[in-house]
C-alpha cells in the first residue's frame, strides 16, 4: 500500500533534501518542495528528486493573473512535479488556467486556507472562518477542475462529505503526539493524550486523526528532518496514518466530481464594504 506521507523538505541545501529523502525511502510516498528549497535550487531541486524516483509535490501556492500561472505551471510540470499547489483565491479564470496547462503531465492542488491561519489572522485579512470559507474555496477549486484540495485536518471530514471519494485532500498542519517529552513518535494506546507540537501551524491534528477524517495525503516535515533518525520518524509516522486510513478514499483523484451549491465566484469571501456578500 502506498504510504501516504509527503515528506516536507524545508530546507536551502539541496543535498540535505536529497539526504532527507533518502533517508525517508519508502516510508515517503511523496516529497514536498516548497518555496525555500526552490528559491535556492530553482527547477533543479524537483529535477535532482524526480530523478531518483521521487513523486515530487511542488508547493510554490501560484497566486497570479492567469496567463502568468499557466507558464508556471507549464514550467512546473517540465520538471518533473507531479503535484503544483495554487492559491484557490486565485478565483475561477486563474484555477481554470492552471488546469488547463497542466494537461495531463501534472496534477493542480488548491490551498484553501493555510494552516498557520487562525481566527484572528482570517478577520484581519476580512475572511469568514476557516469552517466558512474552506468549503467555499473547495468547492470553486473542483469546480474549475482542480484535482487535489489543501486543507488542514480539521476540514478533512467536512469535505470529503461534501466532495465525495474522488477528489484528493492533502493536509498539511499533520504533527505527531510527543511521547514523553523524549522526542518520540508514537501515539501510545490507552495513554492520556500526549501534546501535539504546534511549530507555527494553527489548525492541526495528528497523523492518525487527519487520516480518519478522510485526508489522502498528510504533509510532514520537521517533526521528522529534525529527529535523530529520519527514517525511523518517516516509518512511525506512515504507520501511525495507515492504520488509521479508512479504505481508499481519494484514490481516484484524476476524477471530478460534482460539488453542490458551486457558481464559480468567491461569493460571500470577502466581507469589507463594497465587496459582494452574496450568500
Amino acid at each position: 500500500m502506498e504510504s501516504p506521507l509527503v515528506l516536507a523538505l524545508d530546507t536551502d541545501d539541496p543535498e540535505q533534501a536529497l539526504a532527507w529523502s533518502r533517508a525517508a525511502a519508502e516510508a515517503a510516498g511523496m516529497v514536498k518542495v516548497g518555496l525555500e528549497l526552490f528559491a535556492a535550487a530553482g527547477p533543479g531541486a524537483v529535477g535532482a528528486l524526480a530523478g531518483e524516483g521521487r513523486r515530487v509535490m511542488l508547493d510554490l501556492k501560484l497566486h497570479d493573473i492567469p496567463a502568468t500561472v499557466a507558464g508556471g505551471m507549464r514550467a512546473a510540470a517540465r520538471a518533473g512535479a507531479e503535484l503544483v499547489t495554487v492559491h484557490a483565491l486565485g478565483g475561477p479564470a486563474m484555477l481554470e488556467a492552471a488546469v488547463e496547462a497542466a494537461g495531463d503531465r501534472c496534477r493542480v492542488a488548491a490551498v484553501t486556507i493555510l494552516t498557520s491561519a487562525g481566527p484572528a489572522d482570517l478577520a484581519a485579512a476580512g475572511l469568514p472562518p476557516a469552517a466558512e470559507a474552506v468549503p467555499r474555496l473547495a468547492d470553486l477549486a473542483v469546480r474549475s477542475g482542480c484535482q487535489a484540495i489543501v486543507c488542514s485536518p480539521l476540514e478533512a471530514a467536512a469535505l470529503r462529505a461534501r466532495l465525495g471519494p474522488a477528489v484528493e485532500l492533502v493536509c498539511p498542519g499533520v504533527r505527531p503526539a510527543e511521547a514523553g517529552g523524549s522526542g518520540g513518535l508514537m501515539e501510545r494506546s490507552g495513554s492520556p493524550p500526549a501534546p501535539i507540537l504546534l511549530h507555527d501551524q494553527a489548525r492541526v491534528a495528528t497523523p492518525a486523526q487527519a487520516m480518519a477524517a478522510g485526508a489522502t495525503r498528510i504533509v510532514v516535515g520537521r517533526p521528522i528532518t529534525r529527529a535523530d533518525d529520519v527514517g525511523a520518524a518517516a516509518r512511525a509516522v506512515r504507520d501511525q496514518a495507515l492504520a488509521a486510513r479508512p479504505g481508499a478514499a481519494g484514490d481516484e483523484h484524476a476524477n471530478r466530481p460534482n460539488a453542490p451549491g458551486v457558481h464559480g465566484r468567491l461569493d460571500g469571501l470577502l466581507t469589507e464594504e463594497g465587496s459582494d456578500q452574496r450568500r
